[in-house]
């Protein structure tokens, strides 16, 4: 009897939430597409198990919301994985280290050294709602002016534009945006803040899928390291 390929129409759809406002890792173009290095990663990954992705949109303040509802069954772009998301979803290996730091104009570089440097009333740190970068900031910048943007994807231009003083990031996203604008810059990359790492979130249920992820990682460990 010979082998049955499947085609992609007919492999079994996963359904993946993703908020495309976080370069490098999903971004959502004009055309309605998704492009970004979590995308692909999860493309190949698709791919490999037999799925046929199909990316949701979602947004960070509704994300664990979307995901329990059932609007998706995994999600996927730029996602830590917290002791919170370990708590209350299915949350699978690390696929991607990373780190929290910061993002600033170039010509305040000088200014931020420390952590201390940046919990000041004279400092702006803009964040968007709804994720780890709004929950560092709370927790570790209490004396700095807070300014929570709903649009991730818009702040660096805000942070060039002077609108703000610092960007509460990641330290991928960080290098991203000050190699391709010269006003920008990553003071602290190389001394971030925390030891993080990106997974993919589950929804309850999802067991079977949570082992065959973690057991790709395990087959494919370049996909661990950050591209």
């Amino acid at each position: 009897m010979g082998i049955t390929v499947l085609s992609s129409e007919q492999r079994p759809v996963l359904r993946v939430g993703t908020t495309g406002d976080y370069r490098p890792f999903t971004w959502l173009r004009p055309d309605g597409q998704y492009e970004g290095l979590d995308i692909e990663w999860m493309k190949r990954l698709g791919r490999d198990l037999g799925f046929r992705v199909a990316f949701v949109a979602t947004s960070w303040p509704h994300l664990h919301e979307e995901l329990t509802a059932g609007a998706f069954e995994a999600a996927i772009g730029g996602i830590s994985s917290t002791r919170e998301r370990r708590q209350t979803f299915l949350v699978s290996e690390v696929y991607r280290q990373t780190g929290k730091t910061i993002l600033c104009r170039s010509e305040d570089a000088g200014h931020y050294r420390s952590l201390d440097d940046l919990d000041r009333p004279s400092v702006r740190v803009m964040f968007n709602p709804g994720g780890t970068n709004e929950a560092f900031v709370r927790r570790f910048l209490t004396h700095a002016a807070w300014i929570c943007h709903e649009q991730n994807g818009e702040i660096p231009v805000r942070i060039a534009a002077g609108e703000a003083d610092i960007m509460m990031t990641e330290t991928v996203e960080a290098a991203y945006h000050a190699a391709r604008d010269p006003r920008l810059c990553a003071p602290l990359l190389t001394q971030p803040f925390t030891h993080d790492g990106f997974a993919v979130l589950l929804a309850h249920g999802q067991d079977g899928l949570l082992r065959r992820i973690n057991a790709y990682l395990t087959e494919h460990p370049p996909c661990v390291r950050s591209e």
